[in-house]
């Protein structure tokens, strides 16, 4: 499979409607599955939420990285392999932040550090294709009042800031590039295994 990664230098709001499908296609026409990150703020408008559970509540920031990924590989599209290969990508971003000295834990889809909340995620699929949408604050500013949170220039281990504007796009290259490795990975071992029976 591949995948076409592409960062967008324009700030711009993500509101819910950027997982439609063929959203990057219909955008900045790039074909086939791909990831497309950008910076801005989040606030999800109640016509665009995916999920029951958020049903009422308020999602926003004002200022996030966004990551929305789409993958046509799976015909027809399948929910359960989207949500897998949104905790894998949500599991590979905890492991970059251990790289750096950062203690995290995991709740689910969503990544806590000092008690505060880093990140928001959802997965669905359509008819076509399935869609992840991964965003981390970066500040803790614009979130909901009812919801601790916390953005990674807020970071600090051992009394030093850890990520910064200078280095936050070799921050969103390194997890795009581990997990499309990941991805690619798994596609060459399924072809060289073989099965039982």
């Amino acid at each position: 499979m591949t995948i076409t990664h592409k960062h967008i230098d324009e700030i711009f709001e993500y509101d819910g409607s950027q997982i439609n499908p063929s959203w990057a296609f219909q955008e900045f026409g790039i074909y086939g599955s791909s990831i497309i990150t950008w910076i801005g703020p989040v606030n999800i408008t109640p016509d665009n939420l995916k999920d029951f559970a958020d049903v009422g509540l308020e999602i926003k920031s004002n200022y996030m990285v966004n990551f929305i990924c789409e993958f046509f590989d799976q015909q027809p599209p399948n929910m359960r392999i989207a949500y897998l290969r949104q905790r894998l990508l949500v599991m590979i971003f905890r492991e970059i932040l251990t790289e750096y000295g950062v203690q995290t834990r995991r709740e689910g889809d969503d990544i806590f550090v000092d008690g505060g909340k880093l990140s928001i995620s959802i997965a669905s699929v359509s008819l076509s294709s399935a869609k992840i949408h991964f965003a981390l604050n970066l500040e803790d500013k614009g979130t909901p009042s009812d919801v601790e949170t916390i953005g990674l220039y807020d970071i600090r281990v051992n009394g030093l800031q850890i990520f910064t504007e200078d280095n936050l796009l070799d921050l969103i290259n390194k997890t795009v590039t581990k997990f499309i490795d990941e991805l690619e990975t798994i596609e060459k071992d399924i072809s060289k295994t073989k099965v039982l029976g």
